[in-house]
């Protein structure tokens, strides 16, 4: 069962929107290494769009953008009407 209440604890970001690097790779590789350090479990629900845009001072869409990249990776999944979820672990083959 997620852990719907994760996202009332989220972990420190920082967004630099006047570096070099584009915000939605900031915000992926943030999220990412948050995922790997274990500050989101699997099966934890991520902040929503809005509070991540919100929170961030960055668009939707740019969220959304950052969201992707970490499911394309694996990372994260999204249940429509419920949120976005840390994928469990994949088994290693056997």
């Amino acid at each position: 069962m997620p852990n719907q209440a994760s996202y009332l604890h989220p972990v420190e970001i920082t967004i630099d929107t006047h570096g070099e690097e584009p915000a939605y790779k900031q915000l992926a590789d943030q999220l990412r290494a948050a995922i790997t350090r274990g500050d989101y479990a699997p099966g934890d629900l991520l902040p929503s769009l809005k509070q991540l845009s919100g929170a961030h001072g960055i668009a939707i869409a740019t969220v959304q953008h950052a969201l992707q990249v970490l499911k394309d990776e694996g990372l994260i999944y999204g249940v429509s009407g419920r949120g976005t979820f840390v994928r469990r672990a994949a088994r290693p083959p056997s």
